[in-house]
């Protein structure tokens, strides 16, 4: 990479009094200072020519400045004018550079549809253009901007985020495990996670309370394909892990009985093997994945009222 600006903690202290204003804790801002780390995220990304890298919390434009020297394109977004203000002027002699001074979520559960119409406009201005998310989350939307993309349409291969330590931990994490839940069953069905290096506070300014990770979530296409109805199955694994501690023929018949009785239950899992005392947190991404494809069958076979809540996958179910 060719040098660029290193906005070390000294650097971003000097660039904010100069402007007379500070880090919005109400907004996660906690800049990555370690230029090292940087460098090693947007590697991890493999950009090339092909790639719009689009980066969520531009900040002072300290990673799009580097992300700028890899990807074809870059678009990066911040909700905060000053910020936004700041990434352009880090950037300002770099012509593949989008800013866009918005809030990315049009609310928790979904994406701005001008904001998805930028990013598909210049994926497909790129011959085989190729999406990577590539950005210092703020922790505030780490989980929607992560869950909504992946329920997107958008034409996404890989993410590397930082992101807090425990939700990186609940997205690795395996069946029967304390961490599981439906944001580990919901990525893991769609993609490969891998914790790629944990993070102390101090190479972030100001330093937050907790431990952060850097993340790479890779895409699997085959693995997504094997979901009838992605909208349903994110509903399931919303409503499941609520009460991930019951028993699954419980749960079933508590969330499920407007569209089937406990007969229908109860043949349901038979068919499939489960036992009366199988629960969610215990089952793996292929038994989730079954399960649910057999339910929402048996709810329209029946020509039953398909329900979905438009809710989003929290980090906590």
């Amino acid at each position: 990479m060719k040098a660029v600006q290193r906005q070390t903690r000294s650097f971003l202290m000097s660039l904010f009094q100069q402007h007379g204003i500070n880090p919005r804790g109400d907004l996660g801002q906690n800049f990555l200072i370690d230029v090292n780390l940087i460098e090693f995220a947007v590697r991890a990304a493999e950009l090339g020519p092909h790639d719009v890298a689009l980066e969520v919390g531009s900040g002072t434009g300290g990673m799009t400045a580097f992300l700028a020297q890899e990807a074809g394109r870059v678009i990066s977004i911040d909700i905060d004018k000053n910020m936004s203000a700041l990434a352009a002027e880090a950037v300002k002699d770099c012509n593949n550079v989008t800013l866009i001074n918005s809030d990315i979520l049009k609310n928790k559960n979904t994406l701005d549809p001008h904001i998805c119409d930028v990013i598909r406009h210049h994926v497909a201005s790129i011959p085989n253009g190729r999406l990577k998310l590539v950005a210092n989350l703020p922790y505030s939307v780490a989980t929607p901007v992560i869950s909504n993309i992946i329920a997107s349409d958008l034409p996404w291969e890989r993410m590397v985020c930082t992101i807090q330590w425990e939700l990186a931990e609940k997205m690795e994490a395996e069946p029967g495990s304390s961490k599981y839940s439906a944001m580990s069953a919901w990525i893991q069905s769609q993609g490969t996670v891998r914790i790629l290096r944990r993070l102390g506070p101090k190479v972030f300014w100001p330093r937050p309370k907790v431990d952060s990770a850097i993340v790479s979530i890779w895409r699997d296409q085959e693995k997504a394909d094997r979901i009838h109805d992605r909208r349903f199955y994110q509903d399931f694994l919303r409503r499941a892990f609520t009460l991930r501690r019951k028993f699954i023929r419980s749960v079933l018949v508590a969330l499920y009985r407007q569209q089937l009785d406990k007969p229908e239950i109860d043949q349901l899992l038979s068919e499939l093997g489960h036992t009366s005392e199988d629960r969610a947190e215990n089952m793996d991404i292929p038994t989730l994945i079954r399960l649910s494809n057999h339910l929402l069958a048996t709810i329209q076979k029946k020509g039953a009222q398909v329900e979905t809540i438009d809710e989003p996958i929290d980090s906590e179910e």
